[in-house]
C-alpha cells in the first residue's frame, strides 16, 4: 500500500506514507469514495509498519499476524489511529491545508466570496471605439440590512452549534474491514455553519442576504472590442460570513456599423467612385470615425484600389494612438445613360491608345495563334 520494500527504514516509511496520504486525502478528493477508502488503508498500513512490534508479525505472517482475530494476540487495527503520532499527520497537513489534520475541508462558518454575475451590454461602434459612460440595471444579492448578515432576528444573534461546538464538522468511527477508523464530516445539525438561528430574519428569512435590483455606472475604456469582458470588482453578489463581494462580468457586444468594418484597430471602408474620377483622378472626400478626410486619387485608378488613413482607426485599448482606415475604391459603372452618351462612350472606346496594357482580346487573340 505504502509502496516500500520490506527492507525500507522508519523514515522511508514515514515519507511514503506522507506521500500516499497527500495523494488520497478526502479535502483532495471530495465526494470520491475510492480514494477515501485509499486514505483508509494508507494509515492503516502506516499503523502497523510504524510499530515494530506489528511490523514484525505481518513481516512474518503478513495481514494474520496483525488482525485481532487470527489468534496471535495482537490488537490489529481495532485500535483506530492509535498506533502511530497523530503528529505527523499535523506536519503533513497543517502546511498544505492550514489546519491540522482535517483543517483543510472547507468550512461554511468561515468567509466565503460571492458569487461572480455576468450580463451583457450592447455598445454602437462609435462607443466602442472612443468609449462611454453606461447605466445598467443588475439584480444582485446584497447583505441584509436588517439582520447585517447574520440571518437572526434583529436584536438576537446565532449561537453556537452545541453538536460541533461552533466547527462545523464532527468526527465519527467507523469499521472498516481492517478495524476502526475516524472520519471527519459535515455537522448535520448545522449544515457545517457551525451556528444555529433560532429566529430568522424575516426579511431574508434567514439566509443573510437579499435580492436588489440596482443601477450602477460603468466606463466603458475607448478601444474595446465585441466580445471582450469587462471586469467590475466587487460589483457581483455579497459575500457571506464577511466574505468580499464578487465581480460583474461585462460581455460587450458590438452593433455593426453600416460604413466601416473593424479589423483590430484598423477600420475598412469602401467607397465608390465615378468612371470620371477614376480616369481623370479626383479629391475624395472619405468618412472616417475622426470626421471628413480629403484624399487625392491619381488619375487613371482602377477598381479595387486600396490606400491607407494613417492613425484614422480604433484607439488602442489601454494604450496610446490608434489603428489606420484602409480605404478601397470601387469604380461604379454607370446605368440609363442618353443616347448621346452612349455615342461618345462608343467614340471613345474606338480609340484604344488609351491603355498600354493588351486588351482581353488581344491576349484571347495571341493565344489561339
Amino acid at each position: 500500500m505504502l509502496g516500500v520494500s520490506k527492507g525500507a527504514s522508519a523514515d522511508e516509511i514515514k515519507k511514503a506514507f506522507r506521500k500516499m496520504s497527500k495523494k488520497y486525502h478526502p479535502d483532495l478528493h471530495p465526494g470520491d469514495k475510492e480514494a477515501e477508502e485509499k486514505f483508509k488503508e494508507v494509515n492503516e498500513a502506516y499503523q502497523v509498519l510504524s510499530d515494530d512490534e506489528k511490523r514484525s508479525r505481518y513481516d512474518q505472517f503478513g495481514h494474520a499476524g496483525v488482525d485481532g482475530n487470527a489468534g496471535f494476540g495482537g490488537s490489529g487495527f481495532g485500535g483506530g489511529f492509535g498506533g502511530f503520532d497523530m503528529g505527523d499527520i499535523g506536519d503533513i497537513f497543517g502546511d498544505l491545508f492550514g489546519g491540522g489534520f482535517g483543517g483543510g475541508r472547507a468550512r461554511r462558518n468561515g468567509p466565503r466570496r460571492g458569487s461572480d454575475l455576468s450580463q451583457y451590454i450592447s455598445l454602437t461602434f462609435e462607443e466602442a471605439a472612443f468609449g462611454c459612460k453606461k447605466k445598467i440595471n443588475i439584480t444582485k444579492n446584497e447583505t441584509c440590512g436588517d439582520c447585517g448578515g447574520t440571518g437572526a432576528k434583529r436584536g438576537t444573534s446565532p449561537e453556537t452549534c452545541p453538536q460541533c461546538n461552533g466547527t462545523g464538522q464532527i468526527q465519527q468511527r467507523r469499521q472498516t474491514m481492517f478495524g476502526f477508523s475516524n472520519v471527519i464530516s459535515e455537522c448535520p445539525r448545522c449544515h457545517g455553519k457551525g451556528k444555529i438561528i433560532k429566529e430568522a430574519c424575516s426579511t431574508c428569512r434567514g439566509t443573510g442576504r437579499v435580492r436588489k435590483n440596482k443601477t450602477i455606472e460603468v466606463n466603458i475604456p475607448a478601444g474595446i472590442d465585441d466580445e471582450q469582458v469587462m471586469r467590475i470588482p466587487g460589483a457581483g453578489n455579497a459575500g457571506e460570513n464577511g466574505g468580499q463581494n464578487g465581480d460583474l462580468q461585462l460581455v460587450i457586444r458590438v452593433k455593426p456599423h453600416d460604413l466601416f468594418r473593424r479589423d483590430g484597430y484598423d477600420v475598412n471602408v469602401v467607397f465608390p467612385i465615378t468612371f470620371v474620377q477614376a480616369a481623370l483622378g479626383a479629391t475624395l472626400k472619405v468618412p472616417t470615425i475622426h470626421g471628413i478626410v480629403e484624399y487625392d486619387i491619381p488619375e487613371g485608378t482602377q477598381t479595387n484600389t486600396r490606400f491607407r488613413l494613417k492613425g484614422k482607426g480604433i484607439p488602442i485599448l489601454h494604450g496610446r494612438g490608434n489603428g489606420d482606415e484602409y480605404v478601397t475604391v470601387t469604380v461604379e459603372v454607370p446605368k440609363n445613360l442618353s443616347s448621346k452618351q452612349k455615342e461618345l462612350l462608343k467614340e471613345f472606346d474606338e480609340d484604344r491608345n488609351y491603355t498600354k496594357k493588351k486588351s482581353f482580346m488581344d491576349k484571347m487573340r495571341d493565344a489561339f495563334k
